[in-house]
């Protein structure tokens, strides 16, 4: 009984590492920026699609294609921020949620064009398919791993947008940009850096995400919903708070999913109901001033 009560915790956190990467790049850019990206999924998505594009296409090996996927997506999201989401800025959220939905459909057409409709299977390297025993239950290698990995990237970005004077300009360029240009900052500049990185983070967790979550041409459709319940919940801009709600979220739905499957995905729904009835900006969001 605990045995199989630790293993669901644990599968549960490793399931929350996979969503804490996929929406916190959008934290990012919500919080940070104040631009609403529904396109976010997509970046996501192609991110998957490079890995498997990579490994099946070319014989990179897995771990390889990681880095790829950061740098590749980050390029993209630059591209998208200096052509098309700079202008918007200034606009109100209407305009940004019917471009980047407008973009979604998009990519699910590009990517069902491209790939089709079906699953995309991918055969992990021998050492992420083994099972390791943490004394009273085993785990598995790939879950492990991105454990390991998502630790890792939660501290170097609290690091650079909590404790670094990049999150603070970044806070100042919102706030206002006069000011902050008056000052020598360079918000254009500054603005595509925070965009580039936080579509290259969707693009690890999509990379990192397709033998858990499964790929196909409605991933962005599919998840959104999850990516804002997780920003939401967590509040818009902090690191922590996204990654505290991925967790949660996670374990809740994976011992809900094994003790009460008929529920689905409504445990998660009246989850972050209940802590945004009490705390309507967020677990660590900024109260309204």
């Amino acid at each position: 009984m605990i045995a199989s009560v630790l293993e669901l915790i644990f599968n549960g956190v490793a399931y929350g590492i996979v969503l804490f990467l996929i929406a916190c790049g959008l934290s990012i850019t919500m919080g940070l920026m104040g631009f609403t990206n529904l396109a976010h999924g997509s970046i996501v998505m192609f991110g998957g699609y490079l890995v498997v594009a990579l490994m099946k296409g070319f014989g990179w090996p897995f771990l390889a294609t990681i880095p790829a996927a950061f740098v590749v997506c980050a390029l993209v999201g630059a591209g998208f921020e200096r052509l098309l989401f700079r202008r918007l800025y200034s606009a109100g959220e209407l305009n940004q949620v019917l471009l980047t939905i407008g973009l979604v459909f998009i990519s699910v057409a590009i990517a069902t064009y491209l790939w089709g409709a079906g699953q995309q299977p991918l055969q992990m390297p021998a050492y992420l398919n083994a099972r390791l025993s943490l004394g009273l239950f085993e785990v598995s290698s790939y879950r492990l791993f991105l454990l390991l990995v998502g630790g890792a990237m939660t501290g170097l970005l609290a690091l650079v947008f909590e404790r670094s004077n990049l999150g603070a300009q970044v806070r100042a360029a919102v706030d206002n940009r006069q000011m902050a240009m008056s000052c020598g900052i360079n918000v254009d500049r500054l603005f595509t850096l925070v965009f580039a990185v936080g579509c290259g983070i969707a693009g690890t967790g999509g990379a990192l995400s397709v033998n858990l979550l499964g790929l196909d041409p409605s991933f962005p459709l599919r998840y959104l919903v999850f990516i804002l319940i997780v920003v939401t919940v967590g509040g818009s801009g902090s690191i922590w708070g996204t990654l505290i709600a991925a967790l949660l979220l996670g374990i809740c739905d994976v011992f809900s999913k094994y003790y009460v499957p008929e529920a689905g995905a409504f445990t998660i729904f009246a989850l972050a109901a209940v802590i945004l009835f009490w705390h309507p900006q967020g677990l660590f969001g900024r109260a309204a001033t």
